[in-house]
């Protein structure tokens, strides 16, 4: 019987593997760098941890279960909420900020389609303790470091829930969230039927739709003159003139809502180029989370990346090495090992264990696609220098194993 795996699963076979590491250890390289320390968490929480943050609306998107010991858990649909109930748990008494980082998979039960499965992986970092414009500059610099590191071209929109919260003072905190998840969907006419349903007086309406299409260099003039001069506007000119500092191209656009009741100051949301509709890669902001999992009022910043998206767009290559394959005769085997252990030192070797004829392991060398045989026959034993054949060229020549271990 022949087995499939789940659907929404992948399987990624040794190239598309490497790649998928080499991207992975460049953005680790990048966060590390800048002063992050990595963490992990369960692949599984209680359920509890998802619906206190998100709402019982989730639990149909998630593959939840009830443990053997009665216990309603989820596998982890996202970071988060698992970093901010380890923060409780543990990291309390660390000096602030904390800055974090996590790379792990996560599980969603929802329709597969073209770049959306039920495996995914994400990349995240959180900065906790810091509610100053100078945490948020870092992490969206951060954000579009990592992708320019990885050969990701991609358009950076920046806005601040606060302006539009401001807006919207006069309506209670479960009508501000729906509002903003129309927003986040950029569904104006349901946007506008629910504001008149819960009666928003009309200039309020307005100056709301105003502000959300505003865009561009002249945004922030713009929302002055719908706002007034509010906190809340030089607050986020800090944040763009520390931005101009990091020397970063951005756009200012007051529709981001990121669509979650979470957010409470700065958003934002990066667009790569080559990914069609669902072109968002990354996406963060500021926000309070902490207190809703039993600790105080801290305030985190943070974002989270889309690293399978990421790999469809990626531009860079893991850097090409010399494959070997160590041949030899029967009588030779014990030496070749011994040489193959060596080459090792440098370079990707493969040494028979198939007891393969000299022929065989010549034929598997080319199967393989290695770029070098090293030949260890009675002869190269006795005059302590091996046949090297270049399975390109043909062309084959006499040396030690220093030799080549230290080839170009």
């Amino acid at each position: 019987m022949k087995l499939s795996k789940p659907r929404g699963t992948r399987d990624f076979l040794p190239g598309e593997t490497a790649r998928r590491r080499y991207v992975e250890n460049t953005i680790r390289d990048v966060v590390i760098k800048w002063g992050y320390s990595e963490v992990m968490t369960p692949t599984f929480e209680t359920l509890e941890l998802f619906t206190l943050k998100s709402g019982d609306d989730i639990i149909g998107e998630l593959y939840n279960f009830t443990d053997k010991g009665g216990r309603e858990i989820a596998l982890r649909p996202e970071l988060t909420a698992p970093v901010m109930r380890m923060y409780v748990n543990k990291l309390q008494s660390e000096p602030h900020p904390l800055k974090l980082f996590y790379f792990e998979n996560c599980f969603r039960y929802e329709r597969p389609q073209k770049g959306r499965f039920r495996e995914f992986w994400q990349f995240g970092t959180e900065v906790i303790g810091s509610d100053k414009p100078e945490a948020d500059a870092e992490v969206i610099a951060l954000a579009v470091n990592i992708l320019d590191s990885v050969g990701v071209n991609g358009a950076l929109h920046v806005g601040d829930l606060r302006i539009i919260r401001h807006i919207l003072s006069g309506l209670d905190n479960e009508q501000q969230t729906k509002v903003m998840r129309y927003v986040d969907k950029n569904d104006d006419k349901g946007l506008d039927d629910y504001l008149e349903e819960i009666e928003v007086p009309a200039e309020t309406r307005r100056n709301l739709f105003e502000l959300i299409s505003l865009q561009g260099n002249d945004a922030l003039e713009k929302a002055r003159e719908i706002t007034g001069d509010i906190p809340e506007l030089d607050n986020f000119e800090e944040l763009l003139k520390l931005l101009d500092v990091y020397g970063l191209d951005y756009t200012i656009d007051f529709g981001i809502a990121r669509g979650l009741d979470y957010y409470t100051g700065m958003v934002f949301e990066i667009y790569a180029e080559g990914l069609g509709a669902q072109n968002q890669v990354c996406g963060g902001g500021s926000y309070q989370l902490i207190k809703l999992f039993g600790g105080g009022e801290v305030p985190s910043t943070g974002f989270g990346i889309g690293f399978d998206r990421i790999m469809e767009v990626a531009s860079i290559e893991p850097e090409e090495t010399k494959k070997l394959v160590v041949v030899s005769t029967d009588s030779t085997r014990f030496e070749a090992i011994d040489i193959a252990n060596r080459l090792r030192e440098v370079y990707p070797t493969h040494v028979d264990i198939m007891e393969r004829n000299f022929k065989s392991q010549l034929s598997f060398a080319n199967m393989v696609e290695a770029d070098y045989a090293v030949i260890v026959g009675e002869r190269e034993i006795e005059s302590g220098k091996l046949t090297l054949k270049n399975m390109h060229t043909g062309e084959q020549c006499s040396m030690t194993v220093d030799e080549i271990l230290n080839m170009d």
